[in-house]
C-alpha cells in the first residue's frame, strides 16, 4: 500500500521561510519523478516544482523560481521543498505527488497540474501573512 505524507506547513510572515517534507512508502521511490503542487481556495491546482528520479533535473514554476528549491533524498524516500522569501500569494494547500517515469526527467504534466501523477498526499497548509 502506497502512502505519501507531507509535513512542514504552517503560518509564517511575508519574507519568511518554510521547509516542506514529503515521505513516500510502499513504492520504489527512485522509480518516480516527484512534484510539489498547490491549490488555493477557489483556484485550480497548479504545479510548483518537479524533480527527476535521480534529482539531477529540477523544474520550477515562474512564480517561485529563485525562491523555492526542490530536492530529494532517495535513501530516505523523502522529498523536500525549501521555500524562502514567502509571499501572501504563496498561501495554499501544498501537495506532493509521484509520477512513474522510465526516464530521468519530469513530464510536462507537472506544469499542468499533475493529472497524470499516480500517488498523492493529503496536503499541508501554508499560510503567509502580510
Amino acid at each position: 500500500q502506497v502512502q505519501v505524507v507531507e509535513s512542514g506547513g504552517g503560518l509564517v510572515q511575508a519574507g519568511g521561510s518554510l521547509r516542506l517534507s514529503c515521505t513516500a512508502s510502499g513504492l520504489t521511490f527512485n522509480d518516480y519523478a516527484m512534484g510539489w503542487f498547490r491549490q488555493a481556495p477557489g483556484k485550480e491546482r497548479e504545479g510548483v516544482s518537479c524533480i527527476s528520479r535521480s534529482g539531477g533535473r529540477t523544474y520550477y514554476a515562474d512564480s517561485v523560481k529563485g525562491r523555492f528549491t526542490i530536492s530529494r533524498d532517495n535513501a530516505k524516500n523523502t522529498l523536500y521543498l525549501q521555500m524562502n522569501n514567502l509571499k501572501p500569494e504563496d498561501t495554499a494547500m501544498y501537495y506532493c505527488a509521484a509520477d512513474r517515469r522510465w526516464f530521468d526527467y519530469c513530464s510536462s504534466s507537472w506544469s499542468a497540474g499533475g493529472a497524470e501523477y499516480l500517488y498523492w498526499g493529503q496536503g499541508t497548509q501554508v499560510t503567509v501573512s502580510s
